[in-house]
């Protein structure tokens, strides 16, 4: 691959149902890293470490993501998405962003007290809230601690309008508070479709619901009254860029009624892990699928500013652009920015008069 990372000098190996084939250290704890000792993904379960918050409500920083707030009940991520842009916070952890991301697991087990005591705060204002900003809220595990639906009911309570991303049709157990938000138009769910192919799914994110059932699930919101927007990220040059037109001809005969997309984003050790998961799968485009990343990002692996993270630039990425602005326009799918309802929040400490407006 021209100018992409060299073959890695620790053990990769891949198995089914895990993402990433290897244990790259920790960029902060690379001289102390004993990875032979703690790799074998055939034997690795998953772990799951039970803490208690200190706060939940992180204020966003990005002006190009349209919410102001997030909460991401889990750290770490079941699915095990190869290209995940979570994987490096993993690092802070002193844990790999390889395989210890997608295996060793930390659950916010008292969160809903915690939101429920921010959002109380006199004048305190969360404006629209972003669940699973990070990592998915409905990740597998969420199947036990049920983090995810105590989140919803105290938001629900509030009145707090929140857009949920995920790719687990796990979402529609909770249609029962999901729906009545609805109503009000506090929520929206974007569901993450990135491919069709079922083969390209599994080795994608493979502890994820397949394309069908993220489809299934789709149906279940829009007919439950729960307005969905497919997000396709990411994006991959010859790998699932061509299937563009077709998600989203799916998702809008299924419901769907905005959508969006976010081109493949490649920050710290992502960059890594997924040359070695591109050699692993698709060796024969490795090279050519590598050139053309580079080509949408001024011949580098990855840009971080603002906006050209999600979309890129050059000629490459402005012909993407309007691929999908053409497919969307012609579906009905709008962009769906920021359209809930945040006029109903009220701070239990802040008086009668409601808070925010409607954008």
């Amino acid at each position: 691959m021209p100018d992409a990372p060299k073959p890695a000098e620790h053990p990769v190996v891949f198995v089914k149902g895990r993402g990433a084939g290897s244990n790259r250290p920790s960029r902060y704890v690379k001289d102390e890293w004993d990875e032979a000792a703690d790799f074998d993904p055939a034997t690795r379960r998953t772990e799951v470490t039970e803490r208690q918050a200190k706060s939940l409500l992180n204020k966003n920083e990005s002006p190009d993501l349209s919410f102001d707030t997030t909460i991401n009940p889990y750290q770490g991520c079941e699915h095990g998405c190869v290209y995940c842009f979570a994987r490096p916070t993993h690092a802070y952890l002193n844990l790999s962003p390889g395989l210890d991301f997608e295996t060793k697991l930390f659950a916010k087990v008292n969160a809903a007290e915690v939101l429920r005591k921010e959002l109380g705060r006199k004048g305190f204002d969360p404006g629209i809230v972003a669940l699973g900003a990070s990592t998915d809220a409905y990740q597998p595990i969420d199947r036990h601690y049920a983090i995810a639906r105590q989140i919803l009911a105290v938001l629900a309570e509030f009145d707090v309008a929140v857009g949920i991303t995920t790719k687990s049709a796990l979402v529609t157990r909770d249609l029962d508070i999901l729906a009545p938000m609805a109503k009000k138009g506090l929520v929206r769910v974007h569901m993450s479709v990135p491919t069709l192919d079922h083969e390209l799914s599994r080795r994608l994110d493979p502890r994820a619901n397949s394309p069908t059932r993220r489809l299934q699930a789709i149906e279940e919101l829009t007919a439950a009254g729960v307005p969905v927007a497919v997000y396709i990220a990411p994006v991959i040059p010859l790998l699932n860029e061509h299937e563009i037109e077709a998600i989203l001809e799916a998702c809008a005969e299924r419901g769907a009624t905005q959508a969006l997309y976010t081109i493949l984003r490649l920050p710290r050790e992502v960059r890594d892990l997924f040359a070695e998961w591109l050699r692993r799968w698709y060796p024969e485009k490795a090279s050519e699928v590598w050139r053309l990343i580079q080509a949408m990002h001024e011949g580098r692996d990855y840009d971080p500013s603002f906006v050209r993270r999600m979309v890129g630039t050059g000629t490459r990425a402005r012909a993407l652009g309007e691929r999908f602005d053409a497919a969307a326009a012609r579906l009905g799918l709008t962009f769906p920015g920021r359209t809930l309802n945040t006029s109903l929040f009220r701070s239990r400490g802040a008086g009668p008069e409601p808070q925010g407006s409607l954008f």
